[in-house]
């Protein structure tokens, strides 16, 4: 991609604001939600691409970052942030942030949250007897039989959340967590578990086909094989919540039409037109659930009810311990 006069600036003239983000549903859901109304009233247009965190991180290092703002999870900022790859964020600049109620660890130093996505137990109805209430009862093999999926470090952190929760660990006791606790956990369950998952869209897959009778999944991956008339519920009960948001790389060229989209993101009615296209959009603020319809507020992570029944991870402790994490993972895959 070109750099100079194609990228525009926070000049006069026609602007250019380039994006990188995941792509696909999630991307068009932006376009529509976002990028598109944006435009319209700004007459800054918004390209995106899709770069993975490494090559943003590459570019900043080079000193020629190829895109003006990114979203991404606030555990992959925290991570750029620790490597100096981030421009602090000046919120003062953000009006729609001020007095928002936006919780404050969606406001860190080094990005804006925007929405939010969960990972949320699912299962048949079909092939359990009674209802899954808890992460204690997909660890009961003998009430609940039948086999299970959870999810493999090499797609996203593991979930040693449910692991502990399952052992007792109350939700709001979670962090620090105590490794050797969750792995015990995970132990016990170990010779239930078909498979762990390594791509989003595998669990759901396995479900669909009857291949597990339980699995933790993302959410909007269970409202898709429900649409389809599977015999498919699930449970908000210890849902993980995680964060997406905007990060502006160090010595982005565009800045102020940078700050322009992520306040344009952060006004209720834009937040709430996200929700109602991705089942990854969670609102942030939470003024944004008022414009929602109880169907749509059902399928959310940050709906008033949904929040009571899950928990935020701590991307601060996951920053600091993945790598430990991962290393200790392997110890026990191999064991």
């Amino acid at each position: 991609m070109g750099t100079g006069e194609s990228r525009g600036s926070s000049g006069g003239g026609k602007k250019r604001l380039v994006v990188s983000n995941s792509g696909g549903a999630y991307n068009d859901a932006l376009t529509k939600a976002i990028y598109e109304p944006f435009a319209k009233e700004t007459g800054i247009t918004v390209s995106t691409v899709n770069y993975q965190s490494a090559q943003v991180i590459a570019q900043v290092k080079q000193g020629r970052p190829q895109i003006d703002l990114m979203d991404n999870s606030l555990l992959v900022f925290q991570k750029m942030a620790r490597l100096d790859c981030l421009e602090a964020v000046d919120h003062d600049r953000l009006k729609q942030a001020k007095g928002a109620g936006i919780p404050e660890h969606q406001l860190p130093e080094h990005a804006v949250g925007k929405n939010v996505w969960a990972s949320v137990m699912a299962y048949r109805t079909d092939s359990l007897k009674r209802t899954p209430k808890s992460w204690d009862d997909f660890w009961n093999t003998h009430s609940f039989s039948g086999p299970r999926s959870l999810q493999s470090p090499d797609v996203d952190i593991p979930e040693l959340e449910f692991a502990l929760l399952a052992d007792g660990v109350p939700l709001d006791k979670l962090y620090p967590l105590d490794l050797d606790r969750a792995f015990a956990s995970l132990s016990r369950i170990r010779g239930g578990v078909k498979k762990f998952w390594n791509t989003g869209a595998l669990p759901a897959v396995l479900l669909g086909r009857k291949e597990v009778v339980m699995t933790s999944l993302w959410g909007g991956r269970a409202d898709e094989l429900i649409r389809q008339g599977q015999p498919i519920a699930y449970q908000w009960n210890g849902a993980r919540r995680l964060t997406n948001g905007w990060g502006i790389p160090k010595g982005a060229g565009n800045t102020d039409a940078a700050y322009q989209l992520i306040d344009f993101s952060l006004r209720p009615q834009v937040q709430a037109a996200f929700a109602r296209l991705s089942p990854a959009g969670g609102p942030v603020v939470p003024a944004a659930t008022k414009l929602l319809s109880d169907d749509v507020l059902a399928t959310l992570p940050t709906s008033p009810e949904n929040l009571k029944t899950g928990f935020d991870a701590d991307v601060t402790w996951w920053d600091k311990n993945r790598d430990v994490v991962a290393k200790r993972w392997q110890e026990w895959a191999d064991a």
